[in-house]
């Protein structure tokens, strides 16, 4: 869908409006790094509240120290995650969702309860997919 908006140069000027569909929006990567597998899954996981890291790790099965640990940063960077270290014996780190982290991770949210509450469907249809 044409927004009448120039693509290529599009989001490289801050005063421009975002447009993800935009080849040089820095909306794009900040996309990206929302939609990953583990950005999804941490930002949907931290709804629940603060999580240290080993514990966010654990919710998050399958995510490797390293992988969660630079999806963090990342999300941070990107205005989604508040990392707060904690004075305490032995010091330890907290994560949060910021406002921006809540309202995203709320509309991740209902997208996985659509994915989840559909599984019959989609089976069905991979299962006709495979067949054809």
């Amino acid at each position: 869908m044409d927004n009448g908006h120039d693509t290529a140069a599009e989001c490289a000027d801050p005063g421009l409006e975002a447009d993800v569909f935009a080849r040089n929006c820095t909306s794009r990567p900040v996309l990206q790094n929302v939609a990953s597998r583990w950005g999804v899954l941490a930002l949907v996981a931290l709804l629940d509240g603060p999580y240290r890291f080993s514990a966010l790790r654990r919710r998050v099965d399958g995510v490797s120290e390293r992988m969660l640990s630079q999806t963090l940063q990342t999300l941070e960077r990107d205005g989604m995650v508040h990392r707060e270290v904690q004075q305490a014996i032995p010091p330890h780190v907290e994560y949060t969702l910021t406002d921006l982290g809540t309202e995203v991770a709320q509309r991740l949210d209902a997208l996985i309860h659509v994915l989840e509450s559909n599984m019959d469907t989609i089976r069905a249809a991979q299962s006709a997919y495979h067949r054809d």
